[in-house]
């Protein structure tokens, strides 16, 4: 199971909350707009854009049918290079391998890449209870670290923060962890980053072991392949001797020619970049394979399932692991915008935080059955991946198996699940609906009474629906249905 925050509340609780908080929307609502408007300007650049997509999305969906195949080539790979493969089936398993493994060498400190894998698992938690101290090097990780707190978006996991705020975080905190911030610090960007690289250099040099995650994983040579921004996850791939990658299994491809695709659409999607600053790929034991002392002399991947073959069972659902974690999807959409990150309660907010945090945690939970009902179906979601995942499509689905229950793969066996609590009304009125549109005479009459009566027509709803009228207008009934406009228009149907 991936992690649950204590005590979070359903979904719209949460964001009901968060929508009061002004500082914190206007954060969101200039940050979205903002990385939004430079991807779109990336895109626009590329004639062969969609094409590219088609293809991401092709590549993804062969590997996920031939996937037990491609992870059996890559653990060849890796092994043959030198580096160790371990198989963790859950979070539980994945984080007693890796603190073994930190164990074995002694240390009581790593440095970590940034990594959605181990917040999903809980890692850094896990290494605590263990008595071992992990630091985030991430510029924005290091910000929700020092600060407390907890990520709110894919590729700027700070986003929830403005300058002032980080500022006062560092002046506060730093010093506990290290290296304190520099008297007089200020909220220019500039001054904010040097604070930061000279925190984390001394983390650097002294780190013996480093742990990572990967965007994505070749097949056929076992090379591993981390993208980022600002040059600190390379220190933490190239410096200390012992490098633990956790990896979620979905995120191997097949050949090392199919990164090309992803080389382009993963930059210009996430960080609107043409080409990304920093790409690290390194096979077997680190960047040069221990050569000379250069790169970890001991490299270990851990391949994490913790759900991902559950949802691999659901025909619809498996199109979320195609994921490339670019947040595209989090930048237009118009519910986290207002909501922001925290409220999903989970490391994966936004539109595919909605589709996967369901499928690889269950909906047992009350937050977990709340979260597909987390869009307005707009559709700006599938516009924008660059892998063309229907996140809608997926939310529907998601639904109607939390209304109406249904089949399901939990731990790799078929259950039948009951109906989620509070849906009974959902339950009643899509029966109605079935049997009205089964029925064309009686859905004919009650268009005609309904344009009869369209003066009659309240402005509010009652109920339930009040809240939706409150800052809305009720459509106009039209004068006519479709069907007797057509009829007028193009004649009886012979």
């Amino acid at each position: 199971m991936t992690t649950v925050h204590l005590g979070m509340p359903a979904f719209p609780a949460a964001a009901r909350e968060a929508v009061r908080d002004g500082v914190l929307r206007a954060n969101l609502r200039h940050a979205t707009h903002t990385i939004r408007d430079k991807r779109a300007r990336a895109v626009a650049e590329l004639a062969d854009w969609d094409r590219l997509r088609a293809a991401g999305a092709a590549v993804k969906d062969h590997t996920l049918r031939h996937l037990d195949r491609y992870l059996l080539q890559l653990e060849e790979a890796v092994t043959a290079a030198g580096g160790t493969v371990h198989w963790a089936v859950d979070a539980d398993e994945a984080n007693r391998i890796v603190t073994d493994l930190v164990r074995a060498t002694g240390e009581r400190e790593v440095v970590k890449v940034k990594s959605m894998a181990t917040q999903e698992i809980g890692l850094n938690e896990a290494l605590e209870a263990a008595g071992i101290t992990a630091y985030e090097t991430d510029l924005a990780e290091l910000i929700v670290q020092l600060g407390h707190d907890r990520p709110s978006h894919i590729l700027v996991p700070a986003i929830h923060r403005n300058r002032a705020e980080i500022r006062d975080v560092f002046r506060a905190e730093m010093g506990r962890w290290g290296r304190p911030a520099p008297a007089g610090l200020g909220d220019d960007p500039r001054e904010l980053a040097e604070a930061a690289r000279l925190h984390l250099r001394e983390k650097f040099l002294r780190a013996k072991v480093a742990v990572s995650g990967a965007n994505f994983m070749v097949a056929e040579t076992g090379t591993m392949v981390v993208l980022e921004s600002e040059g600190n996850g390379r220190m933490c791939l190239t410096l200390p001797e012992t490098l633990i990658s956790v990896v979620g299994i979905e995120k191997v491809v097949p050949t090392f020619r199919d990164l090309e695709i992803f080389l382009q659409t993963l930059p210009r999607s996430s960080t609107a970049e043409r080409m990304n600053p920093y790409t690290t790929m390194w096979t077997g034991l680190g960047p040069s394979r221990g050569a000379d002392g250069d790169g970890p002399s001991a490299f270990h991947l851990v391949l994490l399932d913790n759900g991902r073959t559950d949802t691999l069972a659901d025909e619809i659902g498996r199109q979320a692991l195609r994921c490339i974690r670019c947040s595209a999807c989090l930048n237009v959409c118009p519910v986290y915008e207002r909501a922001g990150g925290h409220a999903y309660g989970s490391v994966y907010p936004g539109p595919i935080g909605a589709v996967l945090s369901p499928q690889l945690r269950g909906t047992g939970s009350e937050i977990d059955a709340s979260l597909p009902y987390a869009s307005t179906l707009c559709g700006a979601c599938y516009e924008v991946c660059p892998v063309a995942i229907d996140i809608p499509e997926i939310l529907v689905h998601l639904r109607e198996r939390i209304a109406q229950g249904g089949p399901v793969t939990r731990d790799g066996i078929r259950v039948r699940i009951r109906p989620a609590h509070g849906h009974t009304a959902e339950r009643a009125a899509m029966r109605a609906a079935r049997l009205l549109l089964d029925r064309p005479a009686a859905l004919r009459a009650g268009e005609r009474l309904l344009a009869r009566a369209r003066r009659l027509a309240p402005r509010r709803l009652p109920g339930p629906g009040r809240a939706w009228t409150d800052t809305r207008d009720l459509p106009d009934v039209p004068a006519e249905s479709f069907r007797d406009w057509w009829t007028r228009e193009r004649g009886p149907r012979k």
